[in-house]
Formats: C-alpha cells, sequence, structure tokens
C-alpha cells in the first residue's frame, strides 16, 4: 500500500467534505494501515477521520497509533465518546495508554468507563511497572473441568468475541486455580460428550504475575507459545499474555540495550518524535562522564611526556594501538552482553569465558602484531626496536581489552547492573588508558626511555 498516496487521497476527501465517500473507502483498508495512514495526516485531519469511524472500529485502529496520537485524540473527543474509546480497547492497551496520561484526566476517562474497564484497569495498575501482571490481559476464555465439550464450544460462542484470543482455553477448578489448558482444535475434533477434564492439558506452563517482562518473553521463546497464562502465588488464573505483546517488550528490550550500549540514557519514544532538547538530556550525562574519565588518558601521556619527547615516531602509533585496543574489547564486551541477556552465559562461567578470551586474544593479537610488524618494517621503515615496542604493545593491549571486554560485563550483572552499561564506550575509555600504560612501559624497558 502507498501510504502517502493513500493520505493524499483521505486529505481530497476531507476538504470536499465527502465523508460518506471517505468512509466507504477507508472500509476497504485493513485497520493498522489506517491507523498508519491516519498519522501522518495533521492533527484535525486525524480528528475528523477519527469521528468517521463505528465504536468497535474506531477502537481497533487507535490501538494501534503512536501513544502521542492517541492522547492527543482522547483528550479532543467529549468524557463520554472518549469512555467509549476506552470500554472497546483490549484492558491491557487501555491500561497501557492511561499510564502515560495525567492523573486528572485519567481520573475523569474511568469514572466515565463501565464498571467492567474501571474494574479490569484498576487491577491492571496494580501490579510493578514491567512485570508479568502488567502487561497482561484479563479478557481470556476459561472453562471449567466437569463441563462437556458441547458445553464448552457454547460458552467460547458466547464470550469469545470479548477474549483476546480463543485458540488456547483455560481450565480452572472451583477456587480459580490454573489445572490445565485445551486448544479449541482438540474442541473442534473431540466427542461432544467428552469431559473438558478428560481431553485437557495438565501439564501447564505459566508465569508469576511479578515475574519480569524480559523473563516472560524468554519463556515465550523457550516454548513457542502464542499465549501463556498469568497466575498468582496461589496459582490462581489472572490473566494471559499474548504474543503481540510479546513482540513489543523485545523491541523495547532490544531497544534499550542498544540505547545503553551507545552510552545513552534509555528512551521510551521514537527518534523523530523526540526533541532536541530532550535528545540532548538522554545524551549528555555519559557524554560527560566519558569526558571526565579520559582524563586519565590525558595524565598518561603527560606523565611520559620526557619519553615522547626523546622517540616522537611513539605518539603517531598512540591512535591504532587506542582504536584497535577499544574494537578488541567492543567485540568481547558484546558477544558476552548478548550471551548474558539469553542466559546463555552465567557468573560462574567467568573463568571459562576469560581462558577462552584469553585464546581467542592471543590468536588475534599475534596475527595483528605480525601483520603491524611487516608493515612497519617495509612500508613505515621504522628501527627494529621501535617496531618491537609498537607490535608487542598491540599484542598485550589485545589480549587485556579482550579479558576487560568479557569479565566487565558479567562482573556488572552480578552486582545487580544491567551488563548493556558496559558496552563499547565504556570500555574502549578503559582500556585506552591501560593500553598507553602498557606502551609507554614497553617503550621505556627496551629503548631505555627517561
Amino acid at each position: 500500500m502507498d501510504q502517502t498516496r493513500v493520505s493524499a487521497h483521505i486529505r481530497e476527501l476531507l476538504e470536499s467534505k465527502q465523508y460518506t465517500a471517505l468512509r466507504q473507502y477507508l472500509r476497504e483498508l485493513n485497520e493498522v494501515d489506517i491507523a498508519a495512514v491516519t498519522e501522518e495526516l495533521e492533527e484535525e485531519e486525524m480528528l475528523k477521520v477519527f469521528r468517521i469511524f463505528p465504536k468497535d472500529t474506531a477502537a481497533s485502529v487507535f490501538s494501534y497509533m503512536e501513544v502521542e496520537n492517541q492522547q492527543y485524540i482522547i483528550t479532543s473527543l467529549s468524557e463520554k465518546d472518549a469512555a467509549g474509546i476506552i470500554d472497546n480497547l483490549w484492558a491491557d492497551d487501555a491500561t497501557d495508554l492511561l499510564e502515560e496520561m495525567p492523573a486528572n484526566m485519567v481520573k475523569k476517562l474511568l469514572a466515565a468507563a463501565s464498571p467492567e474497564t474501571r474494574r479490569d484497569i484498576n487491577h491492571l495498575l496494580r501490579y510493578p511497572e514491567d512485570s508479568a501482571g502488567s502487561i497482561m490481559t484479563v479478557e481470556f476464555v476459561d472453562l471449567k473441568e466437569n463441563l462437556t465439550v458441547a458445553q464448552a464450544i457454547q460458552k467460547i460462542r458466547k464470550v469469545g468475541v470479548d477474549s483476546e484470543t480463543i485458540n488456547i482455553c483455560y481450565v480452572l477448578d472451583s477456587s480459580r486455580r490454573l489445572i490445565g489448558t485445551v486448544a479449541l482444535r482438540y474442541l473442534l475434533l473431540s466427542d461432544e460428550d467428552a469431559a473438558i477434564g478428560d481431553i485437557m492439558e495438565e501439564h501447564v506452563i505459566s508465569v508469576n504475575t511479578l515475574m519480569d517482562q524480559e523473563a516472560v518473553a524468554r519463556t515465550f521463546q523457550k516454548y513457542d507459545f502464542v499465549a501463556m497464562p498469568v497466575v498468582d502465588n496461589e496459582n490462581r488464573l489472572v490473566g494471559i499474555i499474548t504474543v503481540d505483546d510479546i513482540v513489543d517488550i523485545l523491541q523495547e528490550e532490544a531497544t534499550e540495550d542498544i540505547e545503553k550500549m551507545a552510552a545513552i540514557v534509555p528512551s521510551d519514544k521514537p527518534y523523530m518524535r523526540t526533541g532536541v532538547w530532550e535528545t540532548w538530556k538522554k545524551r549528555i550525562p555519559w557524554l560527560i562522564l566519558l569526558m571526565v574519565s579520559a582524563t586519565f588518558t590525558q595524565r598518561i601521556i603527560n606523565s611520559f611526556e620526557s619519553a615522547l619527547s626523546a622517540c616522537v615516531v611513539l605518539t603517531a602509533y598512540i591512535p591504532m594501538l587506542m582504536g584497535t585496543g577499544g574494537n578488541a574489547g567492543g567485540q568481547a564486551s558484546g558477544t558476552i552482553i548478548r550471551g548474558l541477556s539469553l542466559h546463555e552465559i552465567e557468573f560462574s562461567d567467568a573463568f571459562r569465558v576469560a581462558w577462552k578470551e584469553c585464546r581467542v586474544a592471543a590468536l588475534c593479537g599475534l596475527t595483528l602484531a605480525a601483520a603491524n610488524f611487516i608493515k612497519l618494517m617495509l612500508f613505515d621503515r621504522l628501527e627494529l626496536q621501535v617496531a618491537v615496542v609498537i607490535s608487542i604493545t598491540l599484542l598485550a593491549t589485545i589480549l587485556l581489552a579482550k579479558v576487560v571486554g568479557s569479565m566487565l560485563p558479567m562482573l556488572a550483572q552480578k552486582l545487580g547492573f544491567d551488563p548493556a552499561v558496559m558496552a563499547s564506550p565504556f570500555i574502549t575509555t578503559i582500556v585506552d588508558a591501560l593500553s598507553l600504560l602498557i606502551y609507554f612501559q614497553v617503550a621505556a624497558t627496551l629503548l631505555h626511555l627517561g
């Protein structure tokens, strides 16, 4: 679909006030596409288009829009119309929206919403942010084990339209404890008189309401589920999480890790919707910290000023040594951070990781040192001793960088920090200082510099 062409056609229909034709045109589009093209319009145009939709369509399109546009629409509508939108959203989507809105607006919307919507939203708001309870939905199909297949299908027909998914139904006992699951396809293929308790799957994989959303995403990935039940500490079913929510979580967590690895304070807004001032605030703290930490490098260079003046050629190779060290450390840290995030590596593996990285560093270091030595002798035509100093320093720097790059993320996680914080910028600063110390010590020893 050509969004630009569709948006232009919508503007044309709006300007000519052909609202009936516009309503008919929009009916032919997918709701996800409608949300995308609507967001390309000006705010007033977007609101006009939104008022054309029937309530159920409006709520569905609304759920696919960016939070900023959702807030604009909700605050522009009357309380009654806004509450109608909230009532037609899935409870988890409505909760996500209200969490981003001012408290006074939330109070008004909840007051105008239906008692059922108000109950579901207040239930979800009780749970900590980024927990399984905060992202679950309370719209699901539950069955009793003594129901027959025919009775179960009849119930699904009755309540399924208001449930986020009917592919998996959850079997509860009299205390609402989760005792099994049954897939819709098994219901359709089973005898109508069969009892649910006889055909249900008793080995249920579930998550606790307080489990971190990232751990929930890993559980989904492990078992290839499209929906998963959420239970409290007494194994009572309180909600379900569907795979569409997990996709959003994976994107959110990946974005957060990338921003931390680039030394940026994480943001929950898209780049184009983040203002210059806000972007500055996200980036400047780490830049200041890294700039201040880089003064150690300056102090090291100053302390060896006399050695540099005695052999000025050494200065020309400082950028190469520091850059290669930073790159080597970045490679190691990136690999280890990924392994930690996927739980492929634990802190107990620290010795094995260090030993492996030492061997990898030795191979990489010897290869680069040999190639560098040949270059220094044939192309740069340096003295043998100077070329040896630079090559030995390169080998030692890579060895050190690989070990530091692999150990710091593991140590950070052990201390309760996000391993992504110990990514390239931070490790590069540390490796730069250490590589200079090695460089000048090797030079002072082999070249007898004062």
